[in-house]
């Protein structure tokens, strides 16, 4: 019990104007309730959905762990939890483009696209990390690397060998493709919005009036929760057909 009212007294209280810290603890208690849902939703379908639905419940709980950490960082510094949240990505997006691979798999598609993906995001991040903690009066070139690998991703996904394993596999399964392409081309666009909000560059001034933890926190609510539902949906849709 002593223990218990000890961590109590350990919370920060938060004001009811930070807007910041609001976002990381409705993003946490959200993707938090997503894990539950998938990790309980599991024995429901076959096996060869169940690895799905734990990868989407994976990453929903390593974004809430990380929440956790990063409102309790922003309560107590009032600074943007850069390296808690590149943790998080360099763990979480490597699995969403994991997801590619095994909604694939019934139209053959080979774990040489899912390392390919796997190692485009990798270098995504990690040259997104050093713009914006490292090196950032180069941010402007790192955010260009980073922006080339996320569109070559998205050209894989909606033009390349992954479109054609979808068309090839038809029905739920190419229409969950698409809807996951949707949430890569236009979800995972807030985060280069973030990213020039928070770092210096040609294009200071452009997004001034943002706050980059606000649009990083709702992209990740968004984008992995919504990653997770399309693939449940899809298993859902694949189990009916039976």
């Amino acid at each position: 019990m002593e223990n218990f009212l000890a961590s109590i007294s350990l919370v920060s209280k938060m004001a009811t104007n930070d807007y910041v810290g609001f976002t990381f603890f409705v993003g946490c208690m959200a993707m938090m309730a997503a894990s539950a849902f998938f990790f309980l939703s599991m024995n429901s379908f076959d096996k060869k959905w169940r690895t799905s639905i734990l990868v989407s419940g994976l990453i929903t709980f390593i974004a809430a762990v990380h929440y956790w950490y990063m409102r309790d960082y922003w309560a107590g510094f009032e600074e943007s939890p850069t390296f808690f949240r590149y943790v998080d990505w360099i763990l979480t997006v490597p699995l969403m483009c994991v997801e590619f691979f095994l909604i694939l798999k019934v139209a053959g598609a080979k774990k040489s696209l899912m390392w390919k993906l796997i190692f485009l995001s990798v270098i995504m991040l990690v040259t997104g990390y050093w713009g914006e903690a490292v090196d950032r009066d180069n941010a402007w070139l790192w955010g260009l690397i980073s922006g080339a690998a996320y569109f070559v991703i998205v050209y894989e996904i909606w033009f390349g060998h992954a479109k054609k394993l979808a068309v090839e596999a038809g029905g739920a399964v190419l229409s969950a493709h698409k809807t996951l392409c949707w949430f890569v081309l236009v979800g995972w666009a807030i985060y280069p919005l973030g990213y020039m909000a928070g770092t210096p560059g040609w294009y200071e001034g452009w997004f001034s009036g943002l706050n980059m933890d606000v649009i990083y926190n709702i992209g990740d609510a968004v984008n992995k929760i919504g990653f997770g539902l399309v693939v449940y949906g899809l298993a859902v849709a694949q189990s009916s057909e039976k």
